[in-house]
């Protein structure tokens, strides 16, 4: 199974939380995160992505149908993230879209085994591999690398 966590891109300041909506840049950060994911997605991945409006409005540069999930939204935790995902036996491909801090704690959960305050940039993503009993990075990259 491969897990891909993908923070939002940058979004407009707000107080209600679940209504932000992507900056200019964010939608720029989105696109080129999903150009790079299309070439390398295969054709079946799941994309779990989080009730939030910059959330979906990330997803939707993957121009692709997605599942829209409290247990990835703005209370979620590593462990609601990762039951989501069916980490590790779904035996496909999942993108889950989501927020800090519950992505970098998801990631540290599953490299370091234990849940760290990890940091992803806005539209960066990490994607690790389940491996026999291990696991593998293959990617942490962030858009402006692109």
């Amino acid at each position: 199974m491969d897990l891909i966590l993908w923070r939002h891109a940058e979004a407009e300041d707000g107080l209600d939380d679940a209504k932000r909506k992507l900056t200019a840049k964010g939608r720029k950060q989105a696109a080129r995160m999903a150009q790079w994911l299309q070439q390398r997605l295969p054709r079946d991945y799941v994309l779990l992505v989080s009730p939030a409006v910059r959330t979906r409005e990330t997803a939707a540069a993957l121009d692709a149908g997605f599942e829209s999930t409290d247990a990835i939204g703005l209370a979620a935790t590593p462990a609601s993230v990762l039951a989501a995902a069916a980490w590790p036996l779904a035996g496909r491909t999942t993108v889950v879209v989501g927020h800090q801090p519950t992505l970098g704690m998801t990631a540290a959960r599953l490299l370091a085994g234990e849940d760290q305050p990890w940091s992803l940039r806005k539209g960066a993503i990490v994607w690790i591999a389940r491996k026999g009993n291990g696991v593998v990075l293959r990617a942490a990259l962030s858009p402006d690398l692109l």
